[in-house]
This record gives C-alpha cells, sequence and structure tokens, in this order.
C-alpha cells in the first residue's frame, strides 16, 4: 500500500510539473510573420527575439477615407500586431465623418465590441427575422453578435470616433456591396437575384469597380 501511495505522489507531482512547464511554454505565440499564416495561426518566432515591441500597436490615428462612404478605418490585426497570435482578440479604429457610414457587413468568425468615444451614430444589426437598430453615443458601448450582418452610420452634427474589439486576432469582413458590385458576378444575375433595376446595377459596378 506504501508503494502504491509512492507511486500515486509521484505522477501527481509530475502532471503537477508538466502542467507548469506547458504553461510556462505556451503563455505567448508571437507571430513570424516572414512565414505564411495557417488555419490555426502563424507559426511562433523564437522566444529569444521576441521583445516588448511585439506587444505593441503603434499609429492607432485616423487611416485612409474609404469612399463613397465618407468613414476611415484603422486596423490593429495579427499582420501589423505581431504579439496577438494566437490570442483570440484584436482592434480596429472608426472615424466617420458627417453623413458617413461603415456599410452593411459581416465578421464570420468575429464577435464585435463597439465602444463609442465620440459622436453619435446608428448601430443595427440583421437577423434572419428581426432588425436591431438603436442610436447610440460617446460612453456606450454595443456588442454585434458573431456573423450578424450589420452597419454603423454617423447620425449627428460632427465626425464620430469608436473603438472596435474582435474576438478573433484576423477577423474576416465581407462587405455587401462588395460582395455585389466590386467582382464579375453577371449583371443579369443580380437583377434576377436581388430585384435591382440593372441600370442601378451597372451604376454601382462602375463605382466598386465590377463587370458583367
Amino acid at each position: 500500500m506504501k508503494i502504491i501511495h509512492i507511486i500515486c505522489f509521484s505522477f501527481s507531482l509530475l502532471s503537477s510539473y508538466t502542467s507548469h512547464a506547458n504553461s510556462y511554454t505556451n503563455d505567448f505565440c508571437v507571430a513570424n510573420l516572414m512565414l505564411p499564416n495557417t488555419p490555426s495561426g502563424y507559426p511562433c518566432k523564437p522566444e529569444k527575439s521576441v521583445t516588448m515591441n511585439d506587444f505593441v500597436f503603434h499609429g492607432f490615428v485616423p487611416g485612409n477615407t474609404i469612399e463613397p462612404f465618407n468613414f476611415r478605418i484603422t486596423t490593429a490585426f495579427v499582420d501589423s500586431f505581431s504579439g496577438l497570435n494566437g490570442l483570440g482578440i484584436s482592434a480596429a479604429r472608426g472615424d466617420i465623418d458627417i453623413n458617413g457610414t461603415i456599410p452593411m457587413h459581416t465578421h464570420p468568425d468575429a464577435t464585435e465590441l463597439l465602444i463609442i468615444v465620440k459622436g453619435r451614430v446608428t448601430v443595427g444589426f440583421i437577423t434572419s427575422t428581426k432588425v436591431y437598430s438603436k442610436v447610440v453615443k460617446h460612453g456606450d458601448i454595443v456588442v454585434i453578435p458573431k456573423g450578424q450582418l450589420h452597419f454603423i452610420a454617423n447620425s449627428g452634427v460632427r465626425k464620430a470616433i469608436l473603438f472596435e474589439a474582435f474576438t478573433s486576432s484576423n477577423p474576416s469582413v465581407q462587405i455587401l456591396d462588395n460582395q455585389l458590385f466590386g467582382n464579375n458576378l453577371l449583371t443579369s444575375l443580380i437583377a434576377q437575384t436581388t430585384a435591382l433595376d440593372v441600370s442601378q446595377i451597372k451604376k454601382l459596378k462602375a463605382q466598386f469597380g465590377g463587370s458583367n
């Protein structure tokens, strides 16, 4: 019986040590951006080459204006912020000018948290059965469930600024207008499947770089 107790104690001690060792070695996995991204993320940089700079993002300021929607977006995703690799989180900054909007889009692989830091915006998302929409302002926080079609429109009299957090280090984005009008999908098929007017589709294709 004494031998059994010793064996059990030894396994318990080994298990505790192994768990601690794995925890230590898996504290982080800074992305090696020189190697290809994979479904499970970027390969890790060697720990000896990791510095505090890998965990700091510089330049979280207004980006270039996205036409014709009159908004600017700055993303802090893993491809520009290597310390996010494997952590399941990322961020973005949106600056929406007067009458501007972040158009209908989805993030199929991420829930989005919006923090309104300046101005007034209308935020909404659309499920298979209902539209959820509300005017929010500085100091409000909004959550957009993963995969829902949503939008953000400036409803105030000055520029709006918001910060966004995502439950993915590299969230995908599908913008409805680009999906419909920014490719070579036949105009006749778009008209048939959406009931949009052909002339309007052609106008939108010219605007978004589509053809056919």
